[in-house]
């Protein structure tokens, strides 16, 4: 009998069925053909407008682990309940679903429903991440639930929503990029991460255009550009707002589309005037001839695009820094104009959808704000609750992960799609924390290390077992489509939260249809800002898919946004100045290099499927630290060698990859192993980014040592020289103040001091500039300072000028002889806030040479 196909599919032959779905790593989402049947399933690429026939070695071998020995097919339970030493062993999938649902009502009993949580993931359907986000509110009515895209999209969501009112991370088709004559692509390597998307940066070289790429590492991205920028890692923001310093200083900003599309540049242009080229350079390590031809570039070109990634979002100032690069776009007017724009790069298969829907712990369906009282009334219709039933807001992923196990903190926890053991920063906390709870869930295909910690493992449908739709990098709203059966009695999630709510009394609010699923999800979007209501199944069949926001059925969908107007109540995208922050952890004697993390070509995420993949384990078969020569040959270390990279966290060990691709003072490690080669047990997430709460996972302060020859296999670290994991911090019991007649007013302060003695050559008068970097000092956020006084000397024969500079703004002038000298004490006059910028520079007539001696006093509290 002839195959079973799907709409616009090819046959095949008997007893198969070819079925048109997408690839399931990144966000490209790439088309392919998946044909079973007798197992082991093949398939083909697509002619999809993301990869257009291409597919990388991650999509091609995809298949491969449908039917690995590894895969979980039953559930695994503890032998001996609440004992997680005990072993994994299989278990019926009552007595399974028991202990969980049993843990959950024991609780919630004891300790409230905030004290049960759910964690998901973004490579989640929108059905299914959609029905965890209402499983969370509806079924447990917890605040509890948040995502690992808090560890990806989080930032450029953040920067997105304040700047244009809406977070869609390309705000036009991918196939933009071929068409632009200068796109910048600041912290993305997309030739290792989603390397079908290349063929439309390669059209787009073929054509003319220049490329930019901002990375501390020259990634093969970058080796095809025409112009690399190598900054500092944690300097993405200084480096945007010294670029468009340059394009005021060349008056080069689109002043008619500033005036008619924004609002807030006033206050831009005064906070990007202390980012002079000089000192932009000193802070980042790019030269001013480089930041000059990147601005001419961008403002000369007809269309131009800037893309930012993780690499410049991961930070603790993340969302401040997608926003620097959102106000460069904003001033040369690319937002919106045919073929220009600024859009992020989404990393994660779903990590669109996945935020849009409800797993964010501030989040509602089509992207409502669940502080919001109409939102809430809105979306407790379409469920069928009380709007008063829904829970507040709760507490963002890394806050809810690090308070498990305390008083109010969450105490049973439920995780699917991911891996936060290897996943999460200054992981080996994470594990800890992890054990310190009362009772752990985990569904999985793999006993992944998450998995292994868990009382109860359930293992899940795959991809290709699955029916639902997915949103790409674009905000395509696709159709994944199932082509096979799982294993026999393994469900998909979407199955298992309506067979758990029923369980818990909530069975009639869910389904495990994932159409049906999908039809109450477009009602629950209908007028969000991510409004897919006039989105069907039948349309995405039709055609490829369908772009969001699309309100209505007769509604052709938005492949490109602010054409007219921007999603803000006056239709202006919004500028928001932004400062440059020291990251959280600098170089010391301890830890004298920068380490940033990062993708490598044939593993993806935690490594959880591609890590059990032959084909890809051929490529990337061990984990491997880039490190420049010069530091290598400095600490002994030769190729191939095992180096042990420490930080205040934690260890982990590495194969020695020896590349001039990365600065001299930068370590790069992949982030997708556990265990003893956990890059993550590394990074540093004690600095949340106050809007998105984006631990700094690219840039903390590490030591490197060589651990051994060049050993096929890597010990882990001595586990002895592991420091311990930071405790949980409860808030201590302050000890009983009696009273005093002697009144204190003694305030905690720091002294600070510019000082020094300097070579200074004339160039005029009226020509003042910077006498020396040591002579700069940034105020730390949260701290205020004041100028106490200022002395100086001077050995030239002519009358030379020292002048305070406060943000790029003249503060005070010292005037000094003829090998002379002052002595002026300074009346505070205003406070130097958190942020503010203060540097002493200097004038003196044409020629004149000799030495400045400077000493300017002020104290920090």
């Amino acid at each position: 009998m002839p195959a079973a196909v799907v709409p616009g599919a090819v046959p095949a032959g008997p007893r198969t069925r070819t079925t048109e779905t997408h690839c399931p790593y990144c966000a490209l989402q790439c088309g392919m053909a998946v044909t079973a049947g007798d197992r082991p399933a093949t398939l083909v690429p697509l002619d999809f407008p993301t990869n257009r026939g291409g597919l990388c070695s991650k999509g091609w071998s995809s298949t491969e682990l449908l039917d690995h020995p590894e895969r979980l097919l039953r559930p695994l339970v503890r032998s001996t309940p609440g004992d997680r030493t005990s072993p994994l062993v299989e278990a019926t999938w009552d007595d399974a679903l028991g202990r969980l649902v049993d843990a959950i009502e024991r609780t919630q009993a004891r300790y409230g429903r905030d004290a049960v949580g759910c964690f998901g993931g973004g490579s989640l359907t929108n059905e299914q991440a959609y029905q965890f986000g209402k499983f969370a509110r509806v079924a447990l009515r917890t605040s509890a639930i948040d995502y690992n895209g808090r560890f990806c999209m989080s930032s450029a969501a953040g920067a997105a929503n304040r700047a244009f009112g809406l977070d869609r991370g390309m705000p036009f088709p991918l196939a933009d990029v071929a068409e632009a004559d200068v796109v910048v692509l600041v912290g993305s390597n997309p030739a290792d991460t989603m390397p079908p998307a290349m063929q439309y940066f390669d059209a787009g070289r073929e054509r003319g255009a220049q490329h930019v790429v901002v990375d501390p590492r020259r990634t093969a991205t970058a080796r095809n550009a025409a112009l690399h920028l190598q900054p500092l890692p944690g300097t993405d923001l200084a480096l945007a707002n010294g670029l468009l310093h340059i394009a005021l200083a060349e008056d080069l900003v689109d002043e008619g589309y500033v005036a008619a599309r924004t609002t807030g540049f006033d206050d831009v242009r005064s906070g990007v005037a202390a980012y002079w080229p000089d000192r932009v350079e000193r802070i980042t390590g790019v030269p001013v001839a480089d930041q000059r031809r990147t601005v001419f570039a961008l403002a000369r070109a007809e269309r131009a695009i800037v893309l930012t990634a993780r690499g410049a979002e991961q930070h603790r100032s993340g969302t401040d820094t997608a926003q620097a690069w959102i106000n460069l776009a904003l001033a040369l007017g690319l937002p919106g104009r045919p073929g220009s724009g600024w859009g992020t790069v989404t990393g994660q298969g779903n990590g669109q959808g996945g935020r849009e829907h409800g797993q964010k712990a501030d989040q509602l369906p089509g992207y409502r704000s669940l502080a919001d009282p109409a939102a809430r009334a809105h979306v407790a219709a379409v469920w069928g609750i009380d709007p008063d039933d829904l829970p507040s807001p709760g507490r963002s992923a890394f806050e809810l992960l690090d308070a498990l196990g305390t008083d109010g903190g969450v105490r049973t926890l439920l995780v699917l799609a991911s891996n936060v053991a290897v996943s999460a920063p200054d992981a080996r906390r994470v594990v800890s924390r992890l054990g310190d709870l009362d009772f752990l869930a985990v569904s999985d295909f793999f006993l992944s290390e998450t998995a292994e910690l868990a009382d109860v493992v359930l293992p899940s449908a795959m991809w290709a077992e699955e029916d639902g739709t997915m949103t790409n990098l674009e905000g395509r709203v696709i159709r994944r489509r199932k082509s096979l059966d799982p294993p026999s009695g393994v469900p998909d999630d979407l199955r298992l939260l309506a067979v758990l709510a029923e369980r818990l009394g909530a069975g009639e609010h869910f389904s495990g249809d994932a159409e049906t699923v999908f039809d109450e999800l477009r009602r629950a979007s209908a007028g969000g800002a991510a409004d897919y209501s006039g989105i069907t199944y039948r349309r995405i069949d039709a055609g490829e898919g369908v772009f969001w926001p699309c309100p209505q059925e007769d509604h052709p969908g938005t492949p490109r946004l602010f054409t007219e107007r921007f999603n803000t109540p006056d239709g202006r995208a919004r500028f928001l100045r932004v400062e440059h922050v020291d990251v959280h952890e600098r170089p010391d004697a301890d830890h004298p290099y920068v380490l940033t993390t990062g993708r490598v070509l044939a593993q993806y995420q935690s490594g959880t499927q591609t890590r059990r993949t032959r084909s890809l384990q051929m490529v990337a078969p061990t984990p491997r630290a880039e490190l420049h020569p010069d530091l290598a040959r400095r600490l002994g270390i030769g190729p191939d060698d095992v180096v042990e990279l420490s930080t205040r966290r934690g260890r982990a060990r590495f194969h020695a990859w020896i590349t001039d691709a990365v600065r001299p003072d930068v370590v790069f490690a992949p982030f997708h192993w556990g265990g003893g080669s956990s890059a993550n047990a590394l990074t540093d997430a004690d600095a949340l980014d106050p809007t998105s709460k984006m631990p700094a996972f690219k840039v903390c302060a590490v030591a490197v040592a060589r651990a051994g020859g060049p050993d096929e296999l890597i010990a882990p670290p001595v586990p002895a020289t592991q420091p311990q994991p930071r405790g949980h911090e409860r808030p201590a019991t302050p000890a009983p103040r009696h009273p005093t007649r002697t009144r204190s007013t003694r305030v905690k302060s720091t002294p600070r001091f510019l000082q020094g003695v300097f070579p200074i050559t004339g160039e005029g008068l009226a020509k003042p500039g910077p006498i020396d970097a040591a002579l700069r000092y940034t105020v730390p956020n949260g701290q205020s300072a004041q100028a106490l006084y200022f002395r100086g000397g001077n050995s030239t024969g002519e009358l030379v000028y020292v002048l305070l500079v406060r943000d790029g703004e003249p503060m005070r002038w010292f005037p000094i002889g003829a090998r002379g000298d002052v002595h002026v004490p300074l009346r505070v006059v205003e406070d130097l806030t958190g942020g503010t910028v203060v540097e002493l520079h200097a004038a003196a007539p044409e020629g004149v040479t000799g030495e400045l001696v400077v000493d300017l006093g002020l104290v920090e509290v």
